[in-house]
């Protein structure tokens, strides 16, 4: 049967082989002390391991391969790194391999020794055909196990989040304010539109901004212009007066480049999403919140505030459209919709609130993300339905998210045995 390296890197974190008369290719007696610590980055699978190969007793890194060769089509001969690699775990041992010193690498093969059961569980139970390869035995994990497996996930899914926000904070020399801002502009494009909004945002300083905050058209002016949406011709008088300002304001900050129309999604978009109501709303933000990490620190507490921040009412044409044009026959916004809104709770609030946590290594920062999404409800989206159909539904946002980067993270990347859930399916209760 076909597998991949994973399985058999499971097998030996595990030890779900027989070990008894173990032997190199060699013929030298070998004894696992340690199995060593499973490394998921750069360099050998396991690392620290202790082992006794001919009675003498070695520490250092277990590499793991489906075949020998793979240690040469990997250069791991020639990578100094592999030096310390006291043993070379393959399924087929089908050539001699040295490490980069020239000395010869230690080999044990696994074919004919992992156990039937095991093998049995990860044919039967995973079905790398499908994109949630454990769907039809979801339903016989315990709860308990899926709730580690999606809060792990959660944890990892906050981290780069908040690695996100840390590297805007670095490219800003460590100004917070302008880091908020600008995760505000990339959060506020949502998944369609969040490259293009993410750029404007470096165009358009928030100190700029924020000396103009009281001039709501003013700061229409100047996102919608900077962003290439303004039209060229015009005879609305809502459009001239826009255009007016924005070169008013080009001249005295010296722009010499902008966006176009061509960087924004309209199509395939809903009206509510177009991202020249986006820009209107996010002005009324700007407005609104004028000291934005003010806002999420020292109100962290108070959601009322903050959704009454982000559904004030855009200004009144943008009550009446979704872009420019021919006005629309009933309200196009009254603020973001409650959806929105939480969308934005998850996507912007949180990362800063976790990366804060982690810039100044203070926990309740990181406790209070998960307080909050313990308190929203959980979204419901098509990747939820899988789940779902699968008889685990999410109760809170705090499931829904480790769910969505569970899904993300392992089940379409088929890292199932690095999921724990995976790990119980193929694990056989007698080992």
């Amino acid at each position: 049967m076909d597998f991949k390296e994973d399985f058999l890197q499971l097998v030996w974190k595990y030890q779900y082989f027989d070990r008894k008369s173990l032997l190199t290719t060699d013929g030298e007696e070998l004894q696992i002390l340690q199995v060593g610590n499973h490394n998921s980055g750069e360099g050998p699978d396991f690392q620290n391991a202790a082992l006794m190969i001919g009675g003498i007793r070695l520490h250092g890194h277990v590499e793991v391969h489906r075949r020998s060769s793979e240690w040469v089509q990997h250069a791991h001969d020639t990578d100094l790194g592999y030096n310390a690699v006291v043993l070379h775990l393959v399924w087929e041992n089908d050539r001699q391999v040295y490490r980069q010193d020239g000395t010869p690498m230690p080999t044990a093969e696994l074919k004919g020794k992992i156990y039937l059961d095991i093998w049995r569980n990860y044919q039967q139970l995973l079905d790398f055909q499908i994109d949630l390869p454990c769907a039809h035995a979801l339903a016989s994990v315990p709860e308990i196990l899926r709730f580690s497996a999606s809060e792990k996930a959660l944890v990892e899914r906050l981290y780069e989040k908040s690695q996100g926000v840390l590297a805007i904070l670095q490219a800003t020399q460590g100004n917070w304010e302008e880091t908020a801002y600008r995760w505000l502009f990339k959060c506020f494009g949502y998944h369609t539109n969040r490259i293009p909004m993410e750029e404007l945002g470096q165009l358009l300083p928030y100190t700029l901004l924020k000396r103009h905050r009281e001039q709501l058209q003013h700061l229409e002016a100047m996102l919608l212009g900077q962003a290439g949406l303004l039209p060229e011709n015009s005879e609305d008088p809502y459009v001239q007066q826009l255009k007016k300002d924005h070169d008013f304001y080009q001249k005295k900050y010296g722009w010499t480049k902008g966006l176009t129309r061509q960087h924004w999604t309209f199509l395939g978009a809903r009206p509510a999403n177009f991202p020249t109501l986006r820009l209107a709303q996010l002005a009324t933000v700007l407005v609104q919140a004028p000291h934005l990490l003010s806002s999420l620190l020292e109100e962290s507490g108070d959601l009322v505030a903050f959704k009454k921040i982000f559904q004030t009412p855009p200004s009144p044409y943008w009550r009446q459209h979704y872009t420019f044009g021919k006005p629309s026959s009933k309200i196009t916004s009254n603020g973001l919709s409650e959806q929105s809104v939480q969308l934005l709770l998850i996507n912007f609030v949180l990362p800063i609130w976790f990366a804060y946590g982690e810039f100044h290594d203070q926990e309740e920062w990181k406790e209070r993300c998960f307080s909050l999404l313990q308190s929203l409800p959980a979204e419901q989206n098509y990747v939820l339905r899988k789940f779902v159909n699968h008889a685990w539904k999410p109760s809170t946002a705090f499931d829904s998210q480790g769910m969505l980067e569970l899904y993300r993270r392992y089940c379409s990347a088929q890292k199932c045995l690095s999921c724990k859930i995976g790990q119980s399916l193929v694990r056989s209760p007698s080992k």
